[in-house]
């Protein structure tokens, strides 16, 4: 089972929720319509890694994404909540990669197929340390930024995400209960593209411990 900790306590994740598209400029450029409602979809927790892990890139795709995030911890059931219970409910915040096989993405939606199998390989999640809500309260001034071996390939300001994290959640948990130890990723901006053996990617959220990993054969 994978765990993640906030501060002294221990969570097992559960299931990842993620949220698709949930950047107007990110949608554009993958020449996707902009949502209405937030776009989702899952990854098993089996693919979740931590800051200083590394990601193996598949070998039967050539072309793997970063995306990077700003990712929530459940740490309440809630089902049906209303924004307060569904903020209330967020008790940590952490920076994160939601890797994708984007070839295998793009064929597979051109045969109108699901493409869960783009989203699941192991290492294709990664999540950095995890920030208390208490000590992390979002202002969405913050910046979001992914570097590429240094060089920065991603950078928005929260306030750019469509659907903000209590309506994110509340959304949710209208359509399946959320379990305490569930993560979701909130969707990536602009920038996205592909990484290869030897890379090092890091991702950051001002005022979150900056996220590391590296790419391997």
């Amino acid at each position: 089972m994978k765990k993640v900790k906030l501060e002294n306590k221990e969570f097992t994740v559960g299931k990842i929720v993620c949220v698709g598209r949930n950047y107007a400029k990110h949608a554009e450029e993958l020449g996707n319509e902009v949502p209405e409602f937030p776009l989702i979809f899952l990854k098993p927790a089996s693919v979740l890694i931590h800051s200083g892990d590394k990601i193996i890139h598949p070998l039967y795709s050539d072309e793997m994404h970063y995306e990077a995030e700003l990712v929530l911890l459940i740490t309440e059931q809630i089902k049906n909540a209303d924004s307060e219970e569904a903020l209330k409910a967020i008790g940590g915040y952490a920076v994160g990669l939601d890797m994708t096989l984007r070839d295998i993405q793009s064929k597979l939606k051109a045969k109108g197929h699901p493409w869960t199998l783009a989203k699941v390989f192991d290492g294709s999640a990664a999540v950095g340390d995890f920030v208390s809500a208490e000590k992390f309260n979002p202002t969405f001034e913050e910046f979001i930024e992914l570097k590429l071996n240094g060089e920065t390939r991603q950078k928005s300001q929260l306030k750019n995400m469509i659907f903000k994290p209590a309506g994110i959640v509340k959304y949710i948990s209208e359509k399946m209960t959320l379990e305490e130890g569930d993560l979701i990723f909130t969707g990536t901006p602009a920038g996205v593209g592909r990484t290869v053996p030897g890379d090092r990617l890091e991702a950051s959220v001002n005022g979150l411990p900056v996220l590391s990993v590296e790419v391997t054969a």
